[in-house]
């Protein structure tokens, strides 16, 4: 999983920063509506909209717009209907772009995402032709200050977790996707603070984009723009040095 570690924390300071802008709402409200289709709107057990509720929770989403999305998703009170489809291209180098999105009009979707692909140096891909490369995994972060680096793998290895990285200023935690709520729950309930609860795709291997990269980091942006985008993944890397500059803008 080397260097989905170091992406990984300037994606989440970025998505933090758009959740204080609000872009953030529409995509978490989606997640509840499907979750609550899915499983049912019992949070305690349905553990995928558990998850979701705890991301609205973490970017104060207020209450009402939280019980109003899973009424929508149990058919208590009308609204679009979604479904789930996940889409593949190449972007600059050959990247692998993996692009989860959650749409009332695929049509609308797909032609929005060709758009983006093609003005923005990339192309769409048949399905299969990339998802192959990245391994679904469950995953999350815990802050390190306080902690012991090796007591804490051992606890969240014997919690269930495959695999522990440090990180900035966090332990991230990968699981399988099975295990995920599982394990989540079960450090919870050992007191550690859980942050950036997710479903990820991680890569098998990666491509050098240094020479690339803001023109690539430029396309994936505008792909999670577009309204019916839930998640993009990419099996790019980079160097420590393109890292740092990232890192300061």
């Amino acid at each position: 999983m080397s260097g989905h570690s170091k992406w990984s924390t300037i994606k989440h300071k970025k998505a933090a920063a758009d959740a204080k802008r609000g872009k953030v709402y529409t995509r978490i409200v989606k997640e509840i509506i499907l979750a609550a289709k899915a499983g049912g709107g019992d949070a305690e057990s349905n553990p995928r909209l558990r998850t979701a509720i705890a991301t609205a929770k973490s970017v104060n989403m207020p209450r009402d717009n939280i019980e109003r999305a899973v009424k929508r998703g149990t058919g208590e009170i009308e609204g679009a209907a979604y479904e789930e489809i996940t889409y593949e291209g190449y972007g600059h180098n050959g990247v692998g772009i993996v692009v989860d999105v959650m749409t009332d009009n695929k049509n609308r979707t797909v032609a929005e995402l060709r758009h983006i692909f093609s003005k923005y140096g990339g192309n769409l891909a048949e399905s299969g032709a990339v998802s192959w490369n990245f391994d679904q995994k469950g995953y999350f972060t815990v802050p390190s200050a306080g902690l012991d680096e090796d007591e804490f793998m051992m606890t969240a290895l014997e919690a269930g977790a495959e695999d522990v990285q440090d990180g900035d200023d966090s332990f991230e935690v990968y699981t399988s996707p099975t295990q995920f709520h599982s394990v989540r729950d079960n450090m919870e309930k050992l007191g550690f603070t859980i942050e950036n609860a997710e479903l990820t795709r991680v890569p098998k291997n990666y491509i050098k984009a240094d020479d690339v990269a803001d023109k690539l980091l430029k396309l994936i942006d505008f792909l999670e723009e577009l309204d019916d985008v839930n998640k993009v993944y990419a099996n790019f890397e980079f160097s420590d040095e393109v890292l740092a500059r990232l890192n300061q803008e």
